[in-house]
């Protein structure tokens, strides 16, 4: 094995990049290759990032010094692409939302565990230390019994409909793109979910624009979740007890502090600095499991994602928004690679 693991890279476009960036800022990561379906855009790529290019995805995942393959694809191709790499033998990290909907993700599971192979989806935020300091806090019995989450996601989407955020074909819609975060946080605090209540608007496209969504935990507590391609949301998290609260700040998902405030009134802001963009946690995550022979992260289970993916399809069809995938499992005209 060597001292460096070696990633690969499929896809070109934005969340492909922001990753790349991440390799560089982890010291025992490198990009050794990079595939597309456009040579030119691999090449483009390399010569920014590094690597190799390859023109397909094909020869990517087949290359024989890739030891793990990330995926950052468009959504309704993380089902074909995982496929594709883990029957290569490699190891996966798959960008959210993991896939369409749950009975993809069941499929992309139970063949990893046949090859006994890693894979991750990759959500970046149950990594960060704001989140580790969160948990240590609760833990610490400060607040109290945590009893509710309150969390928001959304900018005001400036693009127009051939976009992916808002087309269908491209998984489009502010639930699989921004509601997922605020509900994997909530999960990962509050546990699993018994109930869903979910209210949409849906845009001219026939994805949601903006979303709501409340969901009560079987361990009793209740969360609060929203999400809007519309309006441009304080994107905070609040975690509530008995005896206080705890706020993951202004943008949580990328926050460097916490701010506790008790019930007596006394309060304190603690810094929770991340490294680089803030991906470098799940890269160090995804690199120790691989290393140690696990085929999933306890910090991101399997479970974990499969029951996200059911809360998200129940979401769905709270609010009458579908996709081709839900009837059948591969598309016949893959969408751009471009996320």
């Amino acid at each position: 094995m060597t001292d460096k693991v070696r990633w690969g890279i499929l896809g070109t476009g934005k969340i492909a990049k922001a990753f790349a960036s991440a390799l560089k800022d982890t010291p025992d990561a490198r990009l050794a290759g990079v595939g597309s379906r456009n040579l030119a855009s691999a090449d483009w790529f390399t010569r920014e990032f590094g690597g190799t290019a390859y023109a397909s995805y094909e020869d990517l995942v087949h290359a024989p010094d890739v030891d793990l393959v990330y995926v950052g694809t468009p959504h309704p191709m993380h089902y074909e692409n995982v496929r594709l790499a883990l029957e290569a033998g490699k190891g996966v990290l798959c960008e959210k939302a993991f896939t369409v909907n749950r009975r993809q993700a069941e499929e992309l599971v139970q063949l990893a565990r046949e090859k006994n192979l890693f894979l991750m989806e990759a959500m970046w935020t149950r990594f960060l230390p704001a989140l580790a300091e969160v948990r240590r806090i609760v833990d610490s019995g400060e607040i109290g019994t945590v009893r509710q989450v309150n969390a928001d996601l959304g900018f005001k989407a400036e693009f127009g409909p051939a976009h992916r955020l808002f087309n269908p074909v491209l998984g489009g819609g502010a639930l699989l793109d921004l509601g997922i975060y605020p509900l994997s946080i909530a999960v990962a605090l509050l546990g699993p979910v018994d109930t869903v209540l979910a209210h949409a608007d849906i845009g001219p496209t026939g994805v949601d624009e903006q979303t709501g969504i409340l969901l009560r935990h079987s361990g009793g507590g209740m969360s609060v979740c929203s999400c809007s391609l519309r309006a441009r949301l304080p994107s905070e998290l609040t975690i509530a007890g008995e005896r206080g609260h705890v706020r993951m700040n202004t943008m949580f998902y990328r926050t460097q502090t916490v701010t506790v405030v008790r019930a007596d009134g006394i309060a304190r802001t603690v810094p929770t600095p991340y490294i680089g963009n803030g991906y470098v946690h799940e890269v160090i995550e995804a690199q120790r499991c691989w290393r140690a022979g696990l085929i999933e992260s306890p910090g991101m289970t399997h479970a974990d994602t499969l029951a996200l993916m059911g809360v998200m399809d129940e979401i769905r069809r709270q609010i009458g928004l579908t996709y081709d995938a839900d009837s059948t499992q591969l598309s016949s005209t893959p969408p751009k690679e471009n996320e």
